[in-house]
């Protein structure tokens, strides 16, 4: 556990911690930082869950990717994501803001990867392993990984830009592809696009007859920032927020979405249920929901449980879609 690795080198007197301020890039909510001293840690995050979360537990919190910090930390420590390359932007910034930088990850997440490839650059590193994870630290001063810096969006197939750290980031997923290809000619008129990404299945919507506007609802602010750049559309509005607690101004009459499966590298089947929940509560009472999903993942009863009526509409081995009619509110008795 982070905590452990964390404490266990502060107490063994391996790793101190220098005044000023603590920088924490990307810890998912959940991570004890118990071992930073809370009145001068400043959480740096780009997704609106976990965000959300430290808020809620008092912690400062600031986005990200924002402007350049004018004044240097003592210190910044990296929780490792999953994807590579986010993780090798999170300690370029690291080293760009911070003359010591930790770096705290699971193994399965490739912290041994970046150790290794550090080391090519440093030399020995001091670390702990613990837990099936590494906590290793370096000087900034020491070495330059400004190689790592997060590059600017770039193109893909389909005339997109994205970037890594958001989901998909080579290109069109086959399951919003497909869910794409099934969304009939017509639309109603106000939409939404729940976890939107960047923006691959808003700009089919708006390809359709009878759109008036869509909501992209996006937890990522990379993903988000991309679908910003993909969907011009006026029609088009953009919010960073929590699906799972997002509140409309109005109720929608449609809704798309290719919802998210995955809590690090666990498959949890409890997310794609509560973007279905999410998506029942912000539906107009005759509004539909088209969404895909992963064949394995069990989202029929929930489904069922929130809409009136649901049809498959085609998939294949790995992908299924479905076409929800009708949502079920809190007061609804489900008919016999």
């Amino acid at each position: 556990m982070a905590d452990a690795r964390l404490t266990t080198a502060i107490e063994s007197g391996a790793l101190v911690l220098p005044e000023g301020e603590i920088l924490a890039l990307r810890p998912a909510a959940g991570t004890d930082l118990s071992a930073l001293p809370r009145d001068r840690t400043r959480i740096l995050h780009g997704f609106r869950p976990d965000i959300d979360a430290w808020e809620a537990q008092g912690w400062t919190v600031s986005e990200a990717e924002a402007e350049a910090e004018t004044d240097p930390a003592g210190a910044a420590v990296v929780f490792v994501p999953r994807s590579k390359p986010l993780a090798r932007a999170c300690l370029a910034q690291a080293a760009a803001l911070a003359p010591l930088v930790i770096v705290d990850g699971q193994k399965t997440d490739g912290v041994d990867s970046l150790w290794r490839e550090m080391r090519t650059r440093t030399g020995d590193l001091p670390c702990v392993t613990r837990a099936h994870g590494r906590l290793f630290w370096f000087e900034s001063t020491a070495v330059d990984i400004s190689d790592w810096t997060a590059p600017a969006p770039a193109p893909v197939d389909g005339g997109f830009v994205t970037q890594w750290g958001a989901f998909s980031a080579d290109g069109p997923d086959r399951g919003s592809q497909m869910l794409a290809a099934a969304l009939p000619g017509k639309l109603p008129s106000r939409m939404a696009d729940l976890g939107a990404g960047w923006g691959y299945l808003a700009r089919a919507v708006l390809e359709r007859d009878g759109v008036k506007s869509i909501d992209l609802v996006e937890a990522e602010k990379l993903a988000l920032d991309c679908a910003r750049r993909n969907v011009t559309d006026p029609r088009a509005a953009f919010h960073w927020a929590d699906v799972t607690r997002f509140k409309p101004d109005h109720l929608y009459d449609g809704i798309v979405s290719n919802p998210p499966f995955h809590v690090g590298r666990a498959a949890d089947p409890a997310l794609g249920r509560a973007f279905i929940v999410a998506a029942a509560r912000m539906l107009a009472p005759s509004g539909q929901l088209w969404m895909v999903a992963n064949r394995h993942l069990p989202y029929e009863s929930s489904l069922r449980e929130s809409f009136r009526s649901v049809e498959e509409i085609g998939g294949d081995g790995t992908f299924k879609l479905f076409h929800a009619i009708r949502p079920l509110k809190p007061t609804d008795k489900k008919p016999r």
